[in-house]
């Protein structure tokens, strides 16, 4: 399946650069190419060659060029493809592309050359849309977890479960023809185990969407504390740059400061908050420590850092029973080790869970608060091969064929009739068909493929 015209982009960013990339995609192609390029008859040259010329519109000559020739279905679309690597001007990569137009192709939609490479069998669904989540990953977990299901490793784990269900599917319907006869070809027992079996797989991918969230989407942290208790000298200290002012004046931070750092690949998204008091006249102090509290409640993961030479370990206690409370997720930091004895404090300390003990201002132990927050939010779960859901629409799809699994395994153990049962089961291969795009709808993928770039 594919369409009858030709589609051109910019298929680099857009701006001034060394050489920015044209693609052309469709049956007319070559043909258009040829237009331009003078110095050989590509449409005689062999796909996946390279070959140097000058474009031509007429007696103008456009620029000096490399063009690449991948026919189909060897291409990334499966049809006709040429790339045009010209040099970088806005303007001459926008006169190339406007006599491309004018030779028979048109301007691509976002996301069209991909989408031309799943209507034609050369990428499922969720491979495609893991090249829009490839072209968008800033940290190393997010390009693993892309190129994973790029390469088929979900989709392989989607196509393993849906062609076991899809043999009882078969047989149950079999058993609809021979009503009459009162025969089973469906093993129950065998598709009992099978349901569980599924049920296994089903849930393991639907709770590592909570871990692909923070690979895809990062964790955002919230430093709060009393005043004065080091945040921002911990927020420099962690970004090793003087973002946030430090002072002895209690409440110099009035507002929030939010800065992003990688850390092992998973991006942090570091918030300094206003200081925690009990009682404070400022009103630009009271809206500061309003809006703590607020970072505080959605926020993936507290660091609560306080001064171990004044707040003792009763009252870090009271705050993490309000924090056990609330269920949030929280890590203690203990600043300002430097300035009493260290086995000391650690000892005063001792009975209190998910402490670390640091120097902010000296980066004594730092490298350990990094390892406890990324311990924190993945408890070592990253692996290059392993599947993890990243993406929301395959999380809600995954959940519709666990509550099916669910159905079916009801059915079973009600002794509902075999058509009843072959609906449940259509149901969750319908799903499952959803996420590979098996099951899609021209509304869905319009949708799906317009987030992309345009020239991908």
């Amino acid at each position: 399946m594919g369409w009858d015209d030709t589609i051109v982009a910019l298929a680099t960013a857009p701006g001034v650069a060394a050489i920015g990339v044209i693609r052309l995609s469709g049956r007319r192609s070559f043909e258009i190419i040829n237009q331009l390029f003078h110095s050989k008859d590509l449409h005689k040259q062999p796909s996946h060659t390279i070959h140097v010329g000058f474009l031509r519109e007429g007696d103008i000559v456009l620029d000096e060029a490399v063009v690449s020739l991948f026919r189909g279905p060897r291409s990334y679309t499966g049809e006709d493809v040429v790339e045009i690597s010209a040099h970088g001007s806005p303007f001459v990569q926008q006169q190339i592309i406007d006599a491309c137009i004018k030779y028979g192709a048109r301007l691509a939609k976002p996301g069209e050359f991909t989408q031309r490479a799943f209507l034609n069998g050369k990428l499922d669904l969720a491979q495609a849309e893991a090249v829009a989540d490839l072209i968008s990953s800033n940290t190393s977990a997010s390009q693993k977890a892309a190129l994973h299901t790029m390469r088929g490793g979900f989709s392989q784990k989607l196509k393993e479960l849906r062609e076991q269900l899809l043999k009882f599917s078969a047989l149950i319907e079999l058993e609809l023809d021979f009503s009459q006869e009162d025969v089973e070809f469906a093993d129950r027992k065998q598709l009992q185990k099978l349901i569980t079996e599924l049920s296994f797989s089903t849930d393991q991918l639907i709770n590592s969407f909570q871990l692909g969230n923070v690979i895809k989407n990062g964790v955002s942290v919230a430093i709060i504390g009393k005043p004065n208790a080091g945040k921002s000298t911990l927020l420099n200290t962690l970004l090793n740059e003087n973002r946030a002012i430090v002072s002895e004046i209690a409440g110099t931070t009035r507002d929030t400061i939010e800065e992003i750092i990688n850390i092992d690949g998973i991006l942090f998204r570091l918030i300094d908050t206003a200081g925690i008091r009990q009682h404070s006249s400022d009103l630009i102090e009271k809206e500061g420590m309003k809006r703590s509290f607020e970072k505080m409640r959605t926020a993936d993961l507290i660091l609560y850092l306080f001064d171990v030479a004044n707040e003792p370990a009763t009252e870090v206690k009271e705050r993490i029973s309000e924090f056990r409370e609330q269920e949030l997720k929280y890590l203690i930091v203990a600043n300002k080790i430097d300035a009493m004895n260290e086995a000391e404090v650690r000892l005063a300390y001792a009975g209190i869970d998910n402490i670390v003990f640091i120097s902010a201002k000296e980066k004594r132990h730092t490298e350990v608060l990094n390892e406890r927050m990324i311990d924190m939010v993945l408890a070592g779960q990253i692996q290059t091969e392993s599947t993890v859901v990243t993406n929301a629409r395959h999380y809600h799809a995954l959940k519709e064929v666990s509550t099916s699994l669910n159905d079916i395994k009801q059915g079973m153990d009600n002794k509902i009739p075999g058509d009843l049962l072959a609906l449940d089961i259509r149901r969750c291969l319908h799903y499952l068909g959803e996420i590979t795009g098996e099951v899609s709808n021209e509304d869905m993928l319009d949708y799906i493929f317009s987030k992309f770039c345009i020239g991908k």
